[in-house]
């Protein structure tokens, strides 16, 4: 029997590098025909729906400390730095990615985008003869780079963070040739879909219907059941994974149902498919006290971890302190928190190189469970500066886990803001980091014994000199000279040599 077009377009991708039968064709088949009954209603749980469970090897909260992220069964610090955003796209992946891993990195982020501004990047969708884009059939190339892209991570132990939907794809001149314009395609009419031909404002004043599709909003069904036919495609290959998260939007301002719909209806695709993923939502305020970062921090039930990389819109001492107010407003219900965007770079928008350096390591010392250098100009991307600093915090995590301490700057004193921001387990393991040089007193009167300080020079992520240190009394701690250094200060008999990368 022939199947459908929309069952033959709901079918994972099979061929290449992926053996037939690798991931259970009846779990798969169930899942797309659950698909195909729910394709035109709104995504929610149902009431009576046991949860999926997640699989131990899974990406997912670390059940020993949920701050940061289990893999493989094993806790895991996410780090990172790359190029672009939309990472499936570029045509030398898999050299970027082998980078990366060569570095330390284990951590990207992947927009689902598609803009023709760059000559290698293409749409979701057939283009027919006429130019016009038929919304109900694929571009095949599209979708194999995608699954290209989630073969490659998951051989080589990258978490992949996807963001579903990003604003910047609907609005300006990105708007003009994309598919989803009634101009350009064969499915729906200015009229019928609601959209307007040209959209001039910045996204960030959601303007554009595309974000007003959902039934708790204006319930266009038109937009709609095209907008989750793609979520759904996207979703037949990375369910198959293990190793991907899921953002909803880039930086968004939507309203809060957008944001929620997109996540109920991920999560239950994924219990249909027989699984449990983790979900979160972007939002754009820089201010992440503002009240839409609230619609994540305070709905665990809705979002299993959070994304706060708008707060690398901040500097210095508030950058740490904003983020620290965050872990204090999750503490009941402790959840990782994820900086997929670190900004700054020499010559971008957002800082300078000294930003983007002392933002990541702000963020790593102060308990972030992932931390990635954005692509440039707004960031530093795989530059070398961010490979020194990823190499850097590796080595630091060979004597200093930092899922087993806590941010602990009251145990500085004669510091000055943003000198030196610290991580403890007092008594067993100190992360003391300093932005630019400097010396501050370290509190170890509660921990008797000998210390040794091991210095990392985060400039070429190279290990450092050493120095004993004497506790059970605040011990004077000296950087070795100017510039971003971090010492991990143990117990000598913990003070054993880490490995060299």
């Amino acid at each position: 029997m022939k199947r459908s077009r929309l069952a033959r377009d709901r079918a994972p991708f099979v061929g290449g590098a992926w053996p037939a039968g690798r991931f259970g064709s009846n779990r798969w088949l169930s899942a797309g025909l659950l698909g195909l009954v729910l394709l035109g209603g709104a995504a929610g749980l149902a009431a009576d729906a046991a949860p999926a469970k997640a699989s131990s090897s899974r990406i997912q909260p670390w059940a020993a400390n949920p701050r940061y992220w289990q893999y493989k069964g094993q806790p895991v610090l996410l780090l990172g730095g790359s190029k672009d955003d939309n990472l499936f796209q570029i045509p030398d992946l898999k050299e970027h990615l082998e980078a990366m891993r060569a570095a330390g990195g284990n951590y990207i982020r992947n927009t689902m985008s598609d803009r023709n501004d760059k000559g290698f990047e293409v749409y979701p969708f057939k283009r027919l003869a006429n130019g016009k884009y038929d919304l109900n059939q694929w571009n095949d190339e599209y979708w194999k780079r995608f699954a290209a892209m989630l073969g490659w991570t998951a051989e080589r132990g990258i978490v992949v963070q996807i963001e579903v939907w990003d604003r910047f794809d609907y609005s300006t001149k990105h708007w003009e040739p994309h598919p989803y314009n009634p101009k350009n395609n064969i499915n729906y009419s200015y009229a019928q879909s609601g959209f307007q031909e040209h959209y001039p404002d910045h996204p960030g004043r959601n303007k554009q219907p595309f974000f007003f599709t959902t039934p708790r909003q204006r319930h266009n069904t038109v937009v709609l059941h095209y907008q989750q036919r793609f979520v759904e495609k996207m979703l037949s290959y990375s369910l198959r994974h293990d190793h991907v998260l899921y953002c909803m939007d880039n930086e968004t301002s939507a309203e809060e149902a957008w944001g929620a719909f997109w996540a109920g209806f991920i999560r239950e695709r994924a219990r249909q498919a027989g699984c449990a993923v983790c979900v979160t939502e972007m939002w754009d305020a820089w201010d992440l006290k503002a009240d839409e970062h609230k619609r994540t921090f305070d709905h665990p039930e809705r979002y299993d971890f959070c994304d706060v990389s708008q707060n690398n819109q901040k500097k210095g001492q508030e950058h740490w302190d904003n983020f620290q107010w965050v872990r204090q407003r999750v503490a009941s219900r402790p959840r990782p928190l994820n900086t997929t965007k670190t900004y700054g770079a020499d010559g971008g928008r957002f800082g300078n190189h000294r930003d983007g350096l002392e933002r990541f390591w702000r963020h790593v010392i102060g308990g972030a469970a992932s931390a990635r250098f954005h692509r440039p100009d707004s960031g530093l991307g795989l530059s070398a500066p961010a490979v020194a600093a990823i190499r850097a915090a590796r080595k630091l995590e060979t004597l200093v886990k930092l899922w087993d301490v806590e941010p602990a700057n009251r145990l500085l004193s004669d510091r000055a803001d943003n000198e030196a921001h610290l991580a403890a387990k007092p008594g067993r393991a100190y992360a003391l980091y300093f932005t630019d040089g400097g010396s501050v007193g370290l509190d170890l009167r509660n921990a008797p014994g000998r210390f040794e300080a091991r210095w990392i020079d985060i400039a070429t992520g190279a290990s450092g000199s050493r120095a004993q240190l004497q506790g059970g009394r605040i011990v004077r701690i000296d950087a070795p000279a100017r510039g971003h250094w971090v010492a991990a200060i143990v117990p000598e008999t913990r003070a054993a040599d880490p490995p060299g990368r």
